[in-house]
């Protein structure tokens, strides 16, 4: 029987950038062709939380960054939290991520890691990452949105990624959405022209929270707690 895990490792396997050319200077973060070690983490975490046929809600990032997914193959997941919130060990370079501290103080609030990802599973509006070069030579992420150019040429692989994800077993009466500004912004048009969701529940992002408002973190923390379990009850 194939499970949620089976599907999600599939999907992420085969990913592929077939959208438009890149704007210059711009290349693909491909955790899943470039890390080998991100497999293997992957499947450790997925089978071991998603080993089932359980549907669920799906929360959409922007897209990969280097030092969450980037190095475990895990949404939000960063080397430390990887170990010590999910219990997989780790032998690459160590990391920290903001996202990833918020994300997993919020899991653990919600009840902890079993409890929630069997309730949601967490991914992207562009699974792949992208990655710029400044002048010095050193690597930053780079958002879908962050050019017009860049936006364009991944509309096709967004709208055609999109709902593979969808029909790895989620849920279509709620979207959340993390990031209440240009990422909201863009999946709201996109799903207002293709009705991929009934609705999307826009939630701060939480790389701003933890960059801008960290001493209201418990607030947001809260406000998250709210809009997850109005979808279980």
């Amino acid at each position: 029987m194939e499970t949620f895990a089976d599907r999600v490792l599939n999907f992420n396997k085969s990913l592929v950038y077939t959208g438009g050319a890149l704007p210059p200077g711009i290349r693909i973060l491909n955790t899943y062709q470039e890390l080998p070690q991100a497999v293997q983490i992957a499947e450790q975490f997925y089978h071991k939380y998603f080993h089932d046929t359980n549907k669920r809600h799906i929360i959409l990032g922007i897209n990969p960054g280097r030092f969450g997914s980037g190095l475990t193959g895990v949404p939000f997941t960063d080397p430390k939290r990887l170990q010590k919130e999910c219990g997989i060990s780790y032998n690459g370079p160590s990391a920290h991520e903001l996202s990833s501290v918020f994300v997993y103080d919020m899991i653990n609030a919600f009840g902890g890691v079993d409890a929630f990802y069997r309730n949601f599973y967490i991914s992207s509006v562009c699974p792949l990452g992208f990655i710029t070069v400044d002048n010095n030579g050193k690597e930053k992420n780079y958002n879908y949105y962050d050019s017009k150019e860049l936006t364009q040429a991944a509309y096709p692989f967004i709208v055609e990624t999109l709902p593979k994800q969808i029909a790895l077993g989620v849920h279509t009466d709620v979207a959340f959405c993390f990031g209440n500004g240009k990422n909201e912004a863009f999946l709201r048009k996109l799903n207002a022209k293709h009705n991929f969701f009934g609705r999307i529940i826009a939630l701060e992002h939480p790389r701003f929270i933890m960059q801008y408002k960290l001493k209201n973190k418990q607030y947001y923390i809260d406000k998250y707690l709210d809009a997850f379990q109005s979808v279980l009850s």
